[in-house]
């Protein structure tokens, strides 16, 4: 085998590696979609449960929902990072020996495009993965805010008494 058959078989190696790994990030991406759905459906149908005394179960599955946002943002940002590194870094440094050039050529393409703004696949689930956290968020809000209220009642009404001298 001579070298440039040797760089065309670590070449397209390398290739299927990238398209593996964008599969598993759209899968990563799946799990998260389909946990937030299903944590939606578990604040739904669990409205009506309390643990330890006013700890319901809709503020630990909002608390986790908004983690779990936190985690799929997280996530993306990592995915995107990678994948730009193995076109930038390894795939285009490849390409320097080839005469046609596809994956550097998308990837300037991509970059102009992300210059004139247009929305990409990413960005949407990074909007996704926000409202998640931000509806998780208000639902925690809503929950936690009586037993704040509660907490300080309780200590007003222990102020008056000791002010009282009861």
């Amino acid at each position: 085998m001579d070298r440039d058959e040797l760089i065309l078989k670590e070449y397209e190696s390398y290739c299927t590696q990238k398209e593996n790994f964008i599969d598993r990030n759209f899968r990563t991406n799946r799990f998260y979609m389909t946990a937030i759905v299903v944590l939606i459906f578990a604040l739904i149908y669990t409205s009506n449960v309390v643990f330890l005394d006013k700890i319901s179960a809709t503020l630990i599955f909002a608390l986790l929902g908004v983690s779990i946002s936190a985690l799929w943002w997280m996530n993306v940002d990592s995915y995107n990072t990678l994948i730009k590194i193995k076109y930038s870094n390894v795939i285009e440094k490849i390409e320097e020996k080839f005469p046609v050039k596809p994956f550097t050529e998308e990837y300037v393409s991509i970059e102009e495009s992300r210059k004139n703004k247009v929305f990409m696949f990413s960005d949407i689930q990074k909007l996704i993965a926000a409202g998640a956290a931000l509806f998780f968020f208000a639902v925690c809000v809503s929950e936690i805010t009586p037993l704040v209220i509660a907490v300080f009642n309780k200590f007003v009404n222990l102020l008056l008494k000791a002010k009282c001298g009861i």
